[in-house]
Formats: C-alpha cells, structure tokens, sequence
C-alpha cells in the first residue's frame, strides 16, 4: 500500500471541507487506473486488478468506491456525455439521414477507441443513477432520429433502437476480434449496416475499404490463441 493511501485512511485524520489532498490523489489515480484498464481489457477486470494498478489496498478502493458500478460511472461519465451530446449533433443536422448515419458512426467510433466503453453501451447498471440517466436521454433522442430519418424515406420503416443495441454488440465484438491486427475493420462492418438500414435505391456514402487480408487473418489467429485448451 501506498503512503498516501495509508495517510488517507488512518484514523485521527481530521476532517477537511472536502476529500483531503491525498484521498483525491488516491480517487485520481484510481480512476486513471481503471480507465487503462478498461480500455485496454473491458469490464471484466477485477476491483483488485484495479487497486493493484492504482498502487493501494483495497480498503482504500473500497472507500472511495463502494461497488464495481460506482467506480464504472465515475470512469466513463465523460464518455456518457459525450454519447448523449452525440445525438443532440446528429439531430441538428439538416439533412436527417446524413444526421442519422454520422451518429451510429460516431458511437462506434467511441467503442472502438475505449473497449470498456463498447461494454458499457452494451450493458446496463441500474445502480448507477447518473449513467443510466445520461443513456435515457441518448435513447429518447435515438428515437427521434429515427423518426425524422424514417420521414424522408431514406431509413427503412421497419428499423427500430432494438437494431441499434444489435449492432452494438456487433461492432464490440468486432472491435474485440481485430485487436490492434485489424483496428478498422469495424468501420467496414458499420459501412455494411448503413447500406442495409437504407431504402433500396437510397444514396447510403461511401463503402469503408474492407480489411487487409493479412491484417484480418492476424486477428483470426489471435482469436484461436485464446481458446480455452481442449481436455
């Protein structure tokens, strides 16, 4: 354990009018911690992975985090804003379609850049009242951009925000497989589904080049490597 997380949490420390200086420098370097973690692992990491990262004992992540779901809000509040803000963008577009494309672009841009933010968006956690409060509000502004996309007759009538948590977990899984082999091949698979979310015979941009075949079949290989060994 670390000194400021001793000094942090021993009794006989007398209360400030806020976290005391070294219980902030802990929660920073948690919060640092876990982001580096996340992003580069996903959600599965362990609180004591977390602690073990951030250089303190578990007591003190516990302090400062009571529960997983507390530590995940902290960690990516911004990115929740960020993917609310995403929507408000995308609905002051003028041409609603366009408006529509650039947001599921957008949202998997952000899980491609931060795999623990691909799990986020493909998960809930009721607990966390200020996150989920932050993905409601993306959601209802989801909903009338399907409205307004759909009255132009250029995204199908029968696409519904059940397609949007589909191709989220499409493009996490994606995301996931190519690894640093093939780190764009999501942007292939989200050319793929716009094209499929269009009316037949609407204009949908420009198809994303696939894959490098070489690159692509690196990522195969890495996939394999973490089977699970057969008895």
């Amino acid at each position: 354990m670390t000194a400021s997380a001793v000094s942090a949490d021993a009794p006989g420390h007398p209360p400030g009018t806020g976290l005391r200086a070294d219980a902030e420098r802990n929660r920073e370097s948690i919060l640092a911690a876990a982001r580096r973690l996340y992003a580069a692992e996903g959600l599965g990491v362990s609180m004591a992975a977390v602690a073990r990262e951030a250089g303190v004992g578990k007591a003190t992540l516990s302090r400062r985090f009571a529960t997983r779901e507390e530590l995940i809000s902290a960690v990516f509040a911004d990115r929740m804003d960020a993917y609310a803000i995403a929507v408000t963008d995308a609905l002051a577009d003028p041409e609603p379609w366009r408006g529509f494309a650039r947001y599921i672009e957008a949202v998997c841009a952000m899980q491609a850049a931060d795999r623990g933010f691909a799990d986020v968006l493909t998960m809930t956690f009721p607990a966390a009242k200020a996150l989920e409060a932050r993905r409601a509000e993306a959601y209802n502004g989801f909903l009338l951009l399907i409205e307004r996309a759909q009255a132009t007759g250029r995204l199908r009538m029968d696409f519904t925000p059940e397609d949007l948590v589909i191709l989220l977990m499409a493009n996490a899984g994606v995301v996931a497989a190519g690894g640093d082999a093939a780190p764009d091949a999501w942007r292939r698979l989200v050319g793929q589904l716009l094209r499929a979310f269009a009316v037949p015979g609407a204009e949908a941009g420009p198809l994303p080049p696939a894959p490098d075949p070489t690159a692509l079949y690196r990522a195969m290989v890495r996939l394999s490597r973490r089977l699970p060994p057969t008895s």
